[in-house]
């Protein structure tokens, strides 16, 4: 199994999320219940003494998998729109979304030497 690193950095990835999605609303992060849910539960399960603490693991295993879905929700939605069909293209715009560039005429359409 992957290392899950450390719990305030699974937690700053959460309320980076938690950014992101409220962005879009116009209003702070801070004022939601998500952010005050997040921040109570990490705050309950803190390692306070050199002891293993089942019930501190069990919590970061979850945040760290609820920040993976949240981060592959995202860019998941941010690819769709991107790549999402929009009917007809023209051939410079179909060549632009795989990075190529059409060739230019000097004069323009139609020019002759």
């Amino acid at each position: 199994m992957a290392t899950l690193g450390s719990p305030a950095r699974t937690l700053r990835g959460l309320l980076r999320e938690l950014r992101y999605l409220n962005a879009a609303a116009g209003r702070p992060y801070r004022d939601t219940a998500a952010y005050r849910y997040l921040v109570k539960a990490f705050r309950a399960h803190r390692v306070t003494s050199e002891k293993l603490c089942r019930a501190q693991h069990e919590l970061h295993f979850q945040a760290a998998t609820y920040l993976c879905l949240l981060r592959s929700v995202r860019e998941h939605v941010a690819l769709h729109q991107e790549f999402h069909g929009k009917g007809e293209r023209s051939v410079e715009e179909s060549a632009g979304l795989v990075g190529l560039h059409l060739p230019r005429q000097p004069g323009g359409k139609g020019w002759e030497p």
